[in-house]
């Protein structure tokens, strides 16, 4: 797939995340861009992954082309105009965290409730096999007992996010002051069990440092505890609940016992983006996989 050569004089810079910078377009509302600091591959994969998604009725942005600048490689999407993530909602509006966490709770379980085609999807298991197979920070020991974890996990069809975090959903609010709700970021988006995605939700809430919870969540910690409490609650308790152990008589602590092994397997995502080991995340699998 061959980029579009695009200006970035036409652009404004709006954001950033761990892989990339987002921009708009200085005269067109109806495009924002996100450019990869990764390479030409994580940007197509993505483009590709976006478009599947969208097909099959997972409510993103519509995916538009690829392109570069020259530099760097991106991806165009129709802008959700007025749009705010729920980790910026929470920061902005902390008095109604409660409220945006039961919003978020009730996208992923429509999410985590929705059957996909397999043989279009890869494997949330595969996908940690690789992740793991690659990093050479752990032993080979190590990496045989969280294989094991990995493969004793129930396989299930459901869709998969594969960075479900509070940052990664996004809203915007119409002329009835209802929200209109969309995933974005689906670089990792795959099939499998649910929990694979639960754990990374947890990690946001509830096991970052104040410093780092303050700069990329744009809350306190007191507050994305606030986040996770009203968030587990409205997903582990519902009905709904695609997890066949948890459910309305559920004990919310030792749902996060359990919770708390799954972020844990998030320290592969992490050290595959940052290129080093990260022994604050890998602390959680101490003691349980590990």
């Amino acid at each position: 797939m061959e980029p579009l050569l695009i200006d970035l004089n036409d652009y404004i810079r709006t954001g950033e995340g761990a892989n990339g910078a987002s921009y708009n377009h200085k005269t067109d509302p109806s495009i924002m861009l996100k450019l990869y600091f990764r390479n030409f591959e994580a940007a197509e994969k993505e483009l590709e992954l976006a478009q599947k998604v969208y097909n099959i009725g997972i409510p993103t942005p519509e995916p538009g082309d690829l392109v570069t600048d020259g530099k760097q490689v991106g991806i165009r999407f129709r802008r959700i105009d007025g749009k705010k993530s729920y980790s910026r909602a929470c920061g902005d509006d902390p008095e109604h965290t409660e409220d945006y966490a039961r919003e978020f709770a009730e996208m992923c379980l429509r999410l985590h409730n929705t059957h996909i085609d397999t043989t279009q999807f890869e494997n949330v298991k595969v996908r940690l096999y690789n992740m793991l197979d690659a990093n050479p920070d752990f032993s080979a020991e190590q990496k045989q007992k969280i294989r094991d974890f990995i493969a004793a996990a129930p396989d299930t069809d459901t869709a998969i996010h594969g960075d479900l975090q509070f940052g990664n959903g996004i809203f915007v609010t119409d002329k009835s002051s209802v929200h209109r709700k969309y995933f974005i970021d689906l670089g990792d988006f795959c099939y499998g069990y649910p929990l694979f995605d639960l754990g990374m939700v947890y990690l946001c809430c509830c096991l970052n440092d104040e410093a780092w919870t303050q700069e990329i969540n744009h809350m306190s910690n007191a507050t994305a505890r606030r986040f996770w409490d009203a968030f587990a609650a409205e997903y582990f308790l519902s009905p709904a609940c695609p997890i066949k152990e948890f459910g309305p008589q559920s004990d919310l602590a030792e749902v996060e016992k359990t919770v708390r092994i799954y972020a844990g397997l998030k320290t592969l995502i992490i050290e595959r983006d940052t290129h080093c080991p990260m022994p604050q995340f890998r602390a959680m699998l101490e003691g349980t996989i590990l």
